[in-house]
């Protein structure tokens, strides 16, 4: 999932658009990703089928249940 989507998903969960500050990129930061988890994957027979989205607005409710947000 690209950042933005990320971070589409928790304004849409909080109902809130965050505050962006779009910076170039700084010393250490790597502009892209990969990661194969087939093995992982094979090995532990788990793979995670929720959206990103579905997860985060979960985790929000979870947060705002346990904290009393």
């Amino acid at each position: 999932i690209q950042l933005m989507a990320f971070i589409e998903a928790i304004e849409k969960a909080v109902g809130r658009e965050a505050i962006k500050n779009f910076m170039p990129l700084q010393d250490g930061d790597v502009p892209a990703t990969h990661a194969d988890v087939e093995e992982l994957a094979a090995w532990t027979q788990f793979r995670p089928a929720m959206p990103v989205p579905d997860g985060v607005t979960k985790f929000v409710a979870w947060y705002r249940d346990y904290y009393q947000v």
